[in-house]
């Protein structure tokens, strides 16, 4: 399995427009963070997680275009707003897409795109997809993937389990239904939005917490905000934890 970090910031970005701190102003191409995405390959099945606003700008950049579905966590602007740029890859592709999420993510894409559900609408193209909600185990070709229920907040979100490699994006509490989904997991993907707690995201000690309650082999941290310098970050984690940057190739 091959997964590239599309995207690892928050959701301002990195840089944050108008600002001029040293993560900001740096010169190092790792502080330069997308909205949180991931393009997973496990043989011949390729994934997209989530639809951030620079999608488009991402697929092209890496030059994906075979996309077999896409894997929503939820539909806060910064994981959802590329959605419609799904018409470029049904361009390529010549047919619709699937995509999957919790019944509120679901719900929530035919409130926010009602235009591409709505048989009046006239004029532009739209995008072609198939929406499933999902609930437990189901698969993208022969390939098997797992929910995971956690908290982002208040809010009911989903991670995903592909094989031994787990994506946890903004989230501030795991279930403990999703713990037992997470056993003998080698590498993860977890939400650590900066130093100081939130309430809504892990900071940087909480995710490490988890990391080993969860008893991860290898683990990166994404949906890092300006407030965390790479370089500054990395000389602070365990040896099995680096923080992700958008690019970042990893094998699983």
């Amino acid at each position: 399995m091959e997964v590239t970090f599309l995207g690892t910031g928050t959701s301002h970005g990195v840089p944050v427009i108008g600002c001029n701190c040293k993560t900001c102003t740096s010169d190092d191409p790792r502080n330069v963070r997308n909205r949180a995405s991931v393009h997973i390959k496990i043989n011949k099945t390729e994934l997209l997680i989530d639809t951030p606003p620079e999608m488009r700008i991402q697929l092209l950049k890496y030059n994906l275009k075979e996309i077999d579905a896409v894997l929503l966590t939820h539909t806060h602007a910064d994981h959802i707003m590329g959605f419609d740029d799904i018409r470029g890859i049904n361009w390529y592709q010549k047919k619709p897409l699937p995509v999957y999420g919790n019944l509120f993510s679901i719900n929530e894409v035919k409130r926010i795109f009602s235009y591409i559900f709505n048989l009046k609408h006239l004029g532009g193209g739209i995008p072609q997809v198939n929406l499933s909600v999902v609930e437990g185990d189901f698969y993208v070709n022969h390939q098997k993937i797992t929910p995971l229920p956690i908290y982002h907040g208040k809010r009911n979100i989903l991670g995903y389990r592909i094989n031994d490699f787990a994506y946890l994006t903004d989230c501030s509490k795991i279930t403990q239904k999703t713990y037992q989904l997470l056993d003998g997991i080698d590498v993860l993907v977890i939400d650590s939005l900066r130093y100081k707690s939130h309430p809504t995201h892990m900071s940087v000690d909480e995710a490490i917490s988890e990391i080993g309650k969860i008893g991860a082999k290898k683990a990166y941290l994404t949906h890092l905000s300006h407030r965390l310098e790479h370089n500054e970050l990395i000389n602070k984690l365990p040896a099995n934890i680096e923080p992700a940057y958008d690019g970042l190739k990893i094998q699983v």
